[in-house]
């Protein structure tokens, strides 16, 4: 089984992801009535259900790529820094 995911956007996010989400939608439906031959308007309907989506179910997956890139930078920068003042701490004894 999957593991179970941890919502990681707010109410006030998510209701704004839905709402602009169904705009979207329906403003490429409606160009892609008007104009089937473009292709540009299909990924915009896709894009918006994709938000009303996470909106619906409070993650949203690049949300928590970027809080894991963040927090590991911090972590690993930190762990060098603190390495770097141990080192420099026996260097000079």
């Amino acid at each position: 089984m999957s593991k179970m995911l941890k919502q990681n956007i707010g109410t006030i996010n998510a209701l704004t992801r839905i709402t602009l989400g169904l705009f979207f939608i329906v403003y490429g439906a409606v160009k892609i009535i008007r104009k089937p031959w473009r292709q540009g308007y299909w990924i915009v309907v896709l894009a918006a259900a994709m938000k009303v989506g996470e909106g619906i179910v409070r993650y949203c997956p690049m949300t928590e790529m970027v809080k894991n890139k963040l927090i590991n930078t911090f972590f690993k920068s930190n762990a060098k820094s603190r390495s770097e003042r141990d080192d420099d701490g026996e260097n000079h004894h």
